[in-house]
């Protein structure tokens, strides 16, 4: 093995067992994690379920659902961006230039030279990095977080309950067409769902007692300030990851009822990963210590969530949380609050 670690993972698409045991070889030689599959049916779920796969290399002519119409469904389908490496026997021009049509991202024929594809594999490696910086994005997010009360974890809190509901409507809602991979990247893109809150002066977002009526008006900008903040990106680089990330920093204010903020939308209009986060985030919020506020009950925080059900909350959302509510206090309970005398120092200086 070159390397004293796994890199990435690969999921190989073929129905010939002698190509996909010599690119086991091949791969694992280098370091690379494997998963192997017979049809693009197999494929597209494996995708779909597992979102550390980022590589795809796949053939064309497989049964049950050929290359074509894998690499058309993951394009269709998918938030975080997958690496898609076509291996075929076929010198046809038309088949290249139909995969690469539908949105592959590299083509080798049969058989295949291993420098070739190490190369092609550090070209994806390359791209992918422009959108898997979780670190990055969980450093933005404190950024504002410092600047506010919520110390501790908050963050960590909101993304594990956040992680908790996707899984759980992705099992439970097949008529939301959320999967299990989708819902681990809503999970890693809510701690952006406060970033705006950078735009905040000190003397709002670090007020101890009520906000005025006005002061609440410019609280509430931080959700245009922030949905702005990634806007910007997003235009620049067309990436669905942004665009995720745009939706739940704009909307997670919004309210099933429609009397949210900023936008007034109501029900399915608000995206779903916003409806999922706003509940991870109220919870948090009644649940936990501040220096201006005792932490509630999960008993009296799971009455006032059900008081809210289709009103404040998407009710499919309340409902996964009743079955997910010991998680959620396993959660809890394993992220403990900071002390709340660090937020109170932080707001006198």
């Amino acid at each position: 093995m070159s390397q004293g670690f796994i890199k990435s993972r690969i999921l190989v698409a073929d129905d010939d067992i002698v190509q996909r045991a010599l690119l086991r070889m091949i791969l694992e030689g280098e370091g690379y994690g494997i998963t192997e599959v017979e049809n693009g049916r197999e494929a597209f779920e494996m995708l779909s379920e597992d979102p550390d796969l980022k590589f795809l290399i796949t053939d064309l002519n497989m049964p049950l659902v050929d290359g074509f119409e894998l690499i058309r469904n993951i394009r269709n389908k998918e938030v975080r961006y997958t690496y898609i490496i076509v291996l075929s026997a076929s010198d046809g021009r038309d088949s290249l230039l139909k995969a690469l049509s539908l949105g592959a991202d590299d083509y080798l024929q049969k058989p295949v030279h291993p420098e070739e594809l190490m190369l092609r594999l550090k070209a994806g490696e390359r791209l992918l990095k422009l959108e898997s910086h979780e670190e990055l994005i969980f450093a933005m997010a404190k950024l504002a977080e410092y600047r506010s009360p919520e110390t501790g974890y908050h963050l960590e809190r909101v993304l594990h309950y956040t992680r908790a509901l996707g899984r759980d409507l992705a099992r439970n809602c097949p008529e939301l067409r959320i999967t299990a991979q989708e819902a681990e990247e809503i999970a890693r893109l809510s701690p952006l769902h406060d970033i705006g809150k950078v735009a905040i002066s000190d003397s709002i977002l670090k007020k101890t007692g009520a906000l005025t009526k006005e002061e609440y008006e410019l609280m509430k900008g931080h959700t245009t300030a922030g949905g702005n903040l990634i806007k910007e990106i997003y235009e620049k680089t067309g990436s669905p990851y942004l665009r995720l990330a745009y939706e739940i920093v704009l909307y997670h204010h919004e309210r099933w009822d429609g009397s949210g903020y900023p936008r007034g939308l109501a029900g399915e209009e608000i995206p779903l990963s916003a409806r999922i986060v706003a509940l991870a985030d109220v919870y948090d919020a009644i649940s936990s210590k501040r220096c201006y506020k005792a932490a509630q009950s999960h008993n009296r925080v799971r009455a006032s969530i059900m008081e809210q059900e289709g009103e404040h909350f998407d009710p499919r959302v309340v409902a996964a949380f009743l079955r997910q509510e010991d998680m959620f206090v396993s959660i809890q309970e394993r992220f403990q609050e900071q002390e709340c005398i660090d937020a109170c120092l932080s707001a006198t200086l």
